[in-house]
């Protein structure tokens, strides 16, 4: 694994070293001596599926707060994401700061998004499948969110977002 560390202090892009032959690919996507050596977190609780069916979904921007925050390495292993970050650490250095990179089946590379860090993603290909693991349970009192288009912010969706439930569109703009 290649760990690219990324301008949002604590965020990386993980690239996998898959092994080739004519059988297909193998790659570790997950070493916990390696994330120590990073002072990455490596008690992971809980794993996620998502599937989603059409291009152009999003979900997003979410996390879970104190006392329940957590990190997540995120991975998507069928089709394409836009899979975005924002520091919303209020006394980092980079609040409010977003970064985006797409995820594929192809380019097997992972998001890890540090505690107090918003994340979501927008599939780019239909049938695109997410698969990631998380630091700690989900616990529904501790889950918080801002508006996907909030200007404060401003992410550079690559394309016209035309999926987006409900609880989605209502997350709450940032106040100045």
């Amino acid at each position: 694994m290649i760990f690219e560390e990324l301008k949002l202090k604590g965020a990386y892009l993980i690239h996998l070293n898959p092994i080739k032959d004519e059988r297909g690919l193998f790659a570790r996507s997950f070493c916990k001596k390696l994330f120590a050596d990073k002072n990455l977190e490596t008690n992971f609780v809980q794993s996620n599926f998502s599937m989603n069916y059409k291009k152009a979904t999003l979900r997003g921007m979410h996390q879970q707060v104190a006392p329940n925050s957590e990190v997540k390495l995120v991975r998507c292993t069928q089709g394409k994401i836009f899979d975005v970050i924002v520091d919303y650490r209020e006394n980092s250095e980079t609040y409010r700061q977003w970064f985006g990179a797409e995820l594929s089946d192809e380019n097997h590379t992972m998001m890890y998004v540090p505690k107090g860090f918003l994340h979501g993603y927008l599939t780019l290909t239909e049938l695109s499948s997410v698969f990631y693991m998380v630091s700690n349970e989900y616990a529904p009192e501790s889950e918080n969110g801002v508006r996907f288009d909030d200007n404060e912010i401003s992410i550079k969706w690559p394309l016209e977002i035309k999926e987006l439930s409900d609880k989605d569109i209502n997350w709450p703009l940032i106040k100045k």
